[in-house]
């Protein structure tokens, strides 16, 4: 039997919502969403495509399901933390599923308004700062800053340009191959004509593994260091009894 294919056992397993569910994230985590289909992931199931539809009406309704099922998988609220503490935990939760599940990202971005399970996540989030102390005011400009970032995730402008190659260290010296001429004549172009944007992209090389989403320089340190930046400005306007209202 091909190493593909269903156990004996998986086909005698009654088919059910939550099993579509969970062997469509399986199969998007192994193969990628674009591999996705319905008649795919029938026949990892041992079915046929129709006994799907029974479950799910249709493609997009299961690409919704597949995000309860990320979503619904995240870290819960811990009573009794500070709304801090509470709330970086539960983004950088949510950050490392969208890690785990690398197509997660992509689809969340897709849909057209927030699934159940979505809205219960920013339900608990916003009830945080509320049980915290903030007021709506402040709570409503938080989430507002806070943005995608709450999901797990920051929007990029630009995609991150491809790596110029293996750079040496100061104790592992490295040789990278010959570059290609014309490549190198356009980075020097580049150089001269944009030199703070060449300076800054080549300071840094950023964990390509923890990149949410496959979209710029968004690495854990980039997404931790922005999240506790805006965290401890809430914690100092909710300090101040800030106001939007006050506003010169």
């Amino acid at each position: 039997m091909p190493a593909d294919a269903p156990s004996e056992e998986s086909r005698r397993t009654p088919l059910s919502r939550d099993r579509v569910l969970r062997a469509a994230v399986a199969f998007a985590d192994g193969a990628g969403i674009e591999a996705l289909s319905m008649r795919r992931l029938a026949q990892e199931l041992g079915v046929v495509p129709m006994a799907l539809y029974k479950h799910v009406a249709n493609k997009e309704e299961l690409l919704d399901g597949m995000v309860e099922a990320v979503v619904a998988g995240l870290d819960p609220h811990v009573p009794g933390a500070d709304w801090k503490s509470a709330v970086r935990r539960r983004i950088l939760g949510a950050r490392d599923a969208l890690v785990r599940h690398a197509w997660a990202a992509q689809v969340i971005r897709s849909r057209s308004s927030p699934t159940p399970a979505v809205l219960a996540y920013l339900d608990s989030v916003i009830g945080t700062f509320r049980a915290g102390g903030f007021s709506l005011d402040l709570t409503h400009h938080a989430m507002h800053a806070l943005g995608s970032r709450v999901l797990g995730l920051t929007e990029e402008l630009f995609d991150a340009p491809p790596s110029p190659g293996p750079r040496a260290t100061a104790t592992a010296p490295v040789s990278a191959p010959a570059a290609d001429p014309a490549q190198t004549a356009a980075r020097e172009a580049m150089a001269l004509r944009y030199p703070h944007v060449t300076e800054l992209a080549g300071a840094v090389a950023h964990d390509r593994s923890s990149v949410v989403g496959g979209r710029g320089c968004d690495d854990r340190f980039e997404f931790e260091f922005a999240l506790d930046l805006l965290l401890d400005g809430f914690e100092r306007l909710h300090a101040q009894g800030w106001t939007s209202a006050a506003r010169p």
